[in-house]
């Protein structure tokens, strides 16, 4: 299981993702588009450096929603290689047979 603060600080960073996508997405649009003038665009790319730093999508780190874990993470089931385990052991994920011998 992952410390509680480092769940609860991606949990943060999401939140701010969310709320700063739209701004931060119109801010982008406008510093790349190269039909503006120059101080516009220099502009928009100052107010983009003002916004959070946790706002941004790269800051965030992909963990398993059951425990946690940010490596071995399946993107497709959203969880570990652990908890995949655990699960298909049990007979929870339809399709799935853990091999043993």
């Amino acid at each position: 299981m992952a410390k509680k603060s480092m769940i609860e600080r991606e949990k943060k960073r999401q939140a701010l993702v969310d709320k700063y996508a739209a701004k931060r997405a119109a801010l982008k649009a406008i510093a790349n588009d190269d039909s503006l003038p120059m101080e516009e665009r220099f502009t928009a790319r100052l107010k983009l450096a003002k916004l959070p730093r946790n706002s941004s999508a790269t800051r965030l780190h992909n963990r398993c929603q059951l425990t946690g874990r940010p490596h071995a993470y399946y993107r497709k089931l959203k969880i570990s290689r652990i908890a995949l385990r655990d699960l298909g052991s049990a007979g929870q994920i339809p399709g799935l047979v853990k091999s043993s011998w």
